[in-house]
């Protein structure tokens, strides 16, 4: 079923060198996400001295953190050839309600937080459900949804920054040190729910139907597997993701800001294609997605460290989104 890539399981009988993978598009689909993060790392070590310093390394995961994470709960919808166009809108709603509960309300920070992910959570349902039950396309469904979770985000903050957030929802912005390197708690949050889901994807049974479905949900469903609840179950689980975000986010920012990740969801959706998931779905790889979040932040640190604006980020970015799509274009039909 596709569901694995160079990334899991490394192997002699998928090598044969820079001219192999260029001659096969669906060995440089697996590859290549890799590969590009490597030469990207190579390039920009040789322009900026400071790029591969320990510093430097550190700030690229914190500002890739909270988009990694939403790009995890991005990858598993995508595997199933679904799309979520509201993580982002969702995110923010989460974040605002987290703060707001606790800073301005009185709740305890805590409580405050599981209210903030209960937000997050009942989008990914409301998404699932309308998916499922009514068979509307992911695509509109979210789209939707992304509208709705950003009007609920201002009404609700009233346009207002939350200020004064409580010590609690910034444990996960506290630092310590591997040598003369800074490590936030928010970082290691991210690497292990990446190792999480890499074994729910690659060792379960759950993992397996997620890729079955992405590649023949019709197939899938003849064999006995409930299809309907495990894209109930995937956007569900996606919705919490997006509150573990707006969890990070906080720690990060130390505010609500209303005006949050309003771009996330394009940069969570970038992430999983450089990553090697096919927007087709039933096949690509978590660990994939994570190269792909780092290639997204490497790309934006190195080309800050060298004087190139903002905007130019955006356009190389774009560039490399369309690169990774025409190669997953071209691998499918390798594989036909």
């Amino acid at each position: 079923m596709g569901t694995t890539t160079a990334l899991d399981q490394p192997g002699p009988q998928r090598g044969g060198g820079v001219r192999s993978l260029l001659a096969n598009p669906a060995s440089l689909s697996d590859f290549g996400p890799l590969l590009a993060l490597i030469l990207a790392g190579v390039y920009f070590t040789t322009q900026s001295d400071r790029f591969l310093s320990g510093a430097n390394l550190s700030l690229v995961v914190q500002q890739s953190m909270v988009v990694g994470v939403l790009a995890i709960g991005q990858t598993l919808i995508i595997l199933t050839a679904g799309i979520d166009l509201s993580c982002g809108a969702v995110m923010a709603l989460g974040n605002i309600v987290m703060t707001r509960e606790a800073a301005e309300a009185g709740l305890n920070p805590y409580l405050a937080i599981v209210l903030g992910l209960g937000a997050c959570t009942v989008f990914g349902l409301l998404n699932g459900l309308l998916i499922t039950r009514i068979n509307l396309p992911p695509f509109i469904v979210t789209l939707g949804t992304l509208n709705i979770a950003f009007a609920l985000t201002h009404i609700y903050s009233r346009e207002r920054t939350v200020t004064n957030v409580p010590d609690e929802h910034l444990y996960f912005g506290n630092v310590f040190r591997i040598g003369d390197t800074r490590i936030t708690y928010g970082m290691v949050v991210m690497f292990a729910l990446f190792l999480l889901f890499w074994f729910i994807l690659s060792q379960t049974t759950l993992g397996r139907h997620i890729y079955a479905v992405g590649n023949n949900p019709e197939a899938t469903r003849l064999t006995g597997i409930n299809t309907g609840r495990l894209l109930l179950i995937v956007y569900t689980v996606a919705g919490f993701l997006y509150g573990i975000a707006a969890m990070l986010l906080v720690a990060r920012t130390g505010v609500g800001d209303p005006n949050a990740g309003q771009t996330d969801n394009l940069s969570s959706i970038t992430a999983v294609v450089l990553g090697g998931t096919s927007l087709f779905g039933g096949r690509g790889a978590i660990l994939g997605t994570l190269v792909g979040v780092l290639i997204v932040g490497v790309i934006r640190n190195g080309l800050q460290l060298i004087g190139v604006g903002a905007v130019y980020q955006i356009l190389v970015t774009g560039i490399l989104v369309i690169v990774a799509v025409a190669v997953d274009q071209l691998s499918r039909r390798g594989r036909r």
